[in-house]
């Protein structure tokens, strides 16, 4: 009974050395053939994961910045508003007497001076009622010297001779009433008298006149100022005033700011720098209700007569006079959001930012008005590099203002047309 089962018998075929079957050899290879695979995956994904972090790790390093003390500097504080310009007086010419003109004495856009002779009337009325008014005064003259020598021989009665108190009493007042023509005549001669220089009109101050509103031929009217003829203007421009509307905060900032009289300075549309001095001259007694602003007034020379009523500007007034500022270089300034921040070196070379309250920008630095101690280490170059938070190596810098040397132009109106010169 010793009969062997087809598993003994190939568990005996292998004891003897023979070949496996086929179908273990493929259970075989393939189980190797897996874990080769997964060897090779583990092997990939550690050094991806071992190997690039190192990688990264070895080619950070620590950014270098140059830091700053802020600059301090003192500066003069300016408030900006925009106005034009007015003459400091401005007249309008209208004749006192009626009449036609005859001479111009002055043309269209002269600087006159005061008492200049501008225009003449007929004289010839005029001088004739003069003549009449003289004669008047030279009847009533008379009758006045008569009256005097008729009461002055009855004053030298006496006696006999002697007349009544009444008789005495009219001659005193022949002479009283006498006296009294005497002097309506000269008042109607020196009004006639008037009349005739009315009929030369004069400059009543100096200044640039503007043009003839009359011709000659022309008859004009006088008498009341509205009533006239309005025959031309006259603005006095040297010195000229430049007004202003002011709000209600600047206002109220230059009377808490104001010690002495304000300085003003000027730049016209063409210009880039405030080459017009002035200082203010005049502030309104209340504000306007319905804009909530106050009117002002500067007073500038005007050699030359350059600036001209009508004219806009840019003013800056001072009221604070001079004062110690931080400043730091406008590039150093960044935004987040609506605030503004500059970054900050500490004692442990760790970046911090610090929120800033900004002033102007004067030759390439901004004022700092509050925000910054004078002592901060402010990041004033390689900004990019430093990181809220993180390490950096500082190198020492120096801020300085950078003045231009060349003043840019201003926009000017480009010629419309252009032609070869001859």
């Amino acid at each position: 009974m010793n009969m062997l089962t087809p598993i003994d018998n190939d568990h005996a075929a292998k004891a003897e050395g023979g070949e496996a079957p086929a179908p273990e050899r493929r259970s075989h290879w393939r189980a190797v053939s897996i874990g080769a695979i997964a060897l090779v995956l583990v092997a990939g994904a550690g050094w991806k994961y071992f190997g690039q972090n190192s990688a990264e790790a070895a080619v950070a390093p620590i950014a270098t910045v140059g830091v700053a003390a802020p600059l301090m500097r003192s500066v003069v504080q300016w408030d900006d508003y925009i106005g034009r310009f007015a003459p400091s007086q401005t007249v309008e010419v209208r004749p006192r007497v009626s009449g036609p003109v005859t001479a111009i004495h002055f043309k269209d856009g002269d600087t006159v001076a005061k008492g200049q002779l501008l225009f003449t009337l007929d004289q010839r009325p005029f001088m004739a009622l003069l003549a009449e008014a003289r004669a008047n005064v030279a009847a009533a003259r008379s009758a006045l010297s008569l009256a005097q020598a008729d009461y002055a021989r009855v004053k030298r009665l006496t006696g006999d001779e002697a007349i009544s108190a009444s008789e005495v009493d009219g001659l005193r007042s022949r002479v009283q009433s006498a006296q009294a023509a005497l002097g309506a005549a000269n008042a109607r001669a020196t009004q006639r008298a008037l009349d005739v220089e009315f009929t030369q009109i004069r400059a009543p101050i100096s200044g640039r006149i503007s043009d003839r509103r009359v011709d000659i031929g022309n008859l004009v009217s006088g008498g009341d100022a509205t009533a006239a003829t309005l025959m031309t203007t006259i603005n006095a421009l040297n010195p000229i005033y430049f007004t202003f509307d002011s709000s209600e905060a600047l206002f109220l900032k230059a009377q808490r700011d104001r010690a002495t009289a304000a300085e003003v300075e000027i730049r016209l549309q063409d210009e880039t720098d405030y080459r017009w001095k002035g200082r203010l001259d005049f502030t309104d007694n209340g504000l306007d209700p319905r804009s909530g602003t106050i009117r002002g007034r500067a007073v500038l020379t005007n050699p030359g007569s350059f600036l001209t009523p009508g004219m806009f500007g840019n003013m800056r007034l001072s009221h604070g006079g001079k004062a110690n500022a931080l400043l730091v270089p406008d590039e150093a300034i960044q935004s987040d959001q609506a605030r503004k921040t500059v970054l900050v070196v500490g004692k442990d070379d760790a970046v911090t930012v610090k929120a800033v309250t900004l002033g102007p920008v004067v030759d390439g630095l901004r004022v700092i008005r509050s925000g910054l101690a004078p002592t901060d280490k402010v990041v004033v170059s390689n900004v990019q590099a430093a990181m809220p938070g993180a390490k950096v190596m500082t190198r020492p810098e120096k801020i300085t203002a950078q003045a231009s040397t060349a003043a840019p132009t201003a926009d000017e109106p480009a010629a419309a047309q252009v032609t070869f010169a001859h």
